[in-house]
Order: C-alpha cells, then sequence, then structure tokens
C-alpha cells in the first residue's frame, strides 16, 4: 500500500470536507484525519489534515493549487467567504471565523463524521444562553426601573423564549448556514426554529468569545430594540410571546376595561386551504380583526392588533 502524504492543513471541517470533494473528482482518493482531544474546552479549534497516496500528492497538490485565493497561502477559494453574508447581517465581522463555523455545527453533523474533527455547537449554546440572559436582564433593569422583579423575570422570560430567539435567528438568515448531518438535512433541518433558536445562542457566545462582551452586548441590543420597545409600549409582553391573548386579558384587567370577546367572523377559501377570521370585541365593540391558518392564529393576531391599538390609544 501506498504510503500517505499530508497535502493540507486545516482548522475547518467545511474546507476538509471541500477539498476531499473536489479531490474526489479528479479521482484522487482523499483521507480526512485529526489528533483531536476531547477537552474542556471544545472551542478550541482542532487541525485537521487532508492525506492522499504519496503517488497522488503532487497532483493533489496542483489541484488544489489552481483554486487557490489570491489572498493567502492559508484559504481556498471560496472556503471563509461563504459567512460573510452573515457577517455582514448581525453586523460583526469575526476575526477567527472557526468559532463562527463553531457556532454553526448542528450535533447531526459530528454524529455523521468519521473524522473525529467536528465538535458541535452545544457548549457554545450553553456559554451563548448565559450572556444573553446577562445582557438582558440588564436592559431590563435599566430600562424597567418601574417593575417588579416579578414583572422584569417574566418579561425577561418571554424575550429570551426558543420561540423569540427561533425568529430572530430565522430574521438573520441563519438556517441557511446550519452545518447539519445528511439526516437532518433531508428532514427541514434548516426550517425548524429549535435547531435556529440553539444555534443563535452559540452565535452569541462566538461573538463573546471572539471579540469580548462589548460587540457581544452590541449585537444583543440592536436584535432585541425592537421587542424592548413593544414591551414599554403595552406594559410588559414581548412580541414573540405567542399567546397575545393572556397579555391583552392581563392588559385589558390593568385598565379595569373587563375580559376580550372572540368571534369568528368569516372562513375563507376551499376546504384544504382554510382560513379563518377572527374579531375581538373588548366591552361590546369590536377592536380588531385578523386572518390565520388556523381559528387560533387569527385569535392571537387579532389579540396582538388589539393590544397594539388600545395601548397606542392611552399611551
Amino acid at each position: 500500500m501506498d504510503e500517505l502524504t499530508v497535502i493540507l492543513r486545516t482548522p475547518s471541517p467545511i474546507e476538509a470536507d471541500v477539498i476531499k470533494g473536489l479531490l474526489d473528482t479528479h479521482g484522487i482518493t482523499a483521507l480526512i484525519a485529526s489528533d483531536l482531544s476531547r477537552t474542556a474546552f471544545p472551542f478550541a479549534l482542532n487541525e485537521l489534515r487532508v492525506l492522499v497516496n504519496n503517488s497522488d500528492a503532487d497532483r493533489a497538490r496542483q489541484i488544489i493549487e489552481s483554486h487557490r485565493d489570491e489572498v493567502g497561502p492559508a484559504r481556498v477559494v471560496p472556503f471563509g467567504t461563504e459567512f460573510e453574508p452573515l457577517e455582514r447581517a448581525i453586523g460583526y465581522r469575526f476575526r477567527d471565523r472557526g468559532l463562527l463555523e463553531h457556532a454553526l455545527t448542528h450535533r447531526s453533523r459530528v454524529h455523521e463524521d468519521a473524522s473525529g474533527g467536528v465538535i458541535d455547537n452545544e457548549s457554545l449554546e450553553f456559554l451563548g444562553d448565559s450572556v444573553l440572559g446577562f445582557v438582558i436582564a440588564d436592559l431590563l433593569f435599566r430600562q424597567f426601573p418601574q417593575h417588579n422583579e416579578g414583572q422584569k423575570s417574566k418579561l425577561k422570560a418571554s424575550l429570551v423564549s426558543a420561540t423569540s430567539l427561533g425568529r430572530l435567528g430565522d430574521k438573520l438568515g441563519l438556517g441557511d448556514y446550519l452545518i447539519l448531518g445528511r439526516g437532518e438535512e433531508k428532514t427541514g433541518g434548516r426550517q425548524k426554529l429549535a435547531l435556529i433558536s440553539d444555534c443563535y445562542e452559540a452565535l452569541i457566545a462566538a461573538v463573546y468569545l471572539d471579540g469580548g462582551i462589548d460587540p457581544a452586548r452590541t449585537f444583543i441590543e440592536r436584535q432585541f430594540e425592537g421587542l424592548i420597545e413593544e414591551a414599554r409600549k403595552t406594559g410588559a409582553h414581548a412580541t414573540f410571546t405567542e399567546d397575545y391573548k393572556s397579555a391583552l386579558q392581563e392588559w385589558l384587567q390593568s385598565q379595569d376595561r373587563g375580559l376580550p370577546v372572540y368571534r369568528l367572523a368569516a372562513e375563507i377559501g376551499p376546504a384544504h386551504r382554510r382560513r379563518f377570521e377572527v374579531e375581538v370585541l373588548v366591552n361590546g365593540e369590536p377592536v380588531a380583526r385578523a386572518e390565520g391558518k388556523s381559528k387560533k392564529e387569527a385569535a392571537q393576531s387579532a389579540a396582538k392588533d388589539a393590544l397594539a391599538k388600545l395601548s397606542a390609544e392611552t399611551a
């Protein structure tokens, strides 16, 4: 058997995989090797090595060289640039893009990787949850001094809920950048809010590790600005709580205005694509009407519109 020769060293699992695929298309069998040791700090990137038979080494290097970027010897086109749209979306450019890649890596990719050089984002998710919680708590402490501890805790819980983070991450397009295993890819992992929510927390940790608390705080404050402002208008309820009916009821009770009543106003479309319109009444008067794919969804939307309208009237 021919001896193996290392023709590329990289900290990036993506780069190693793409190089292997590139060589495979040219009829050169490549292997990926790693000396990964499981440490308490898995975000410390491990070096991966791409190896080929010694007889193929010169040709493999020529193939790789033909795809190299002019910016330097360490990267190969288009590696590293694939995350630039995401960096623009989050308003932060990583010094160590390996951290960003780590934050985007789901455990399904690890389970399908034979090299042992891929680490999932769960440890970053744990850290990101703590960083996010600290920054949000600090924001609420400063911006809602009139609220008691219970109110702040309730608002914080709604702001950092999985639903809230999933939708914020979805707006950033995180699903498009998730590094998934083939099985998760086939089952629609890129559209799963739970995966996006976890990745969002890991992304916060990556920003923190790469640049410190200041850029992490800036990112979080910018991301949650709209939710904080809506919470200010509605009293204590954030945009993505998804329980606008409860929020409206609590607000009306605080204003001594009685309980809301919901009624089905219309059913639209054929049976297989039925949509519903629900109207919300306060003290017998219609306040808002909204449409949804289910009665529940329409009622929540109507409650949201009613809460916004009524709170604006009393502002």
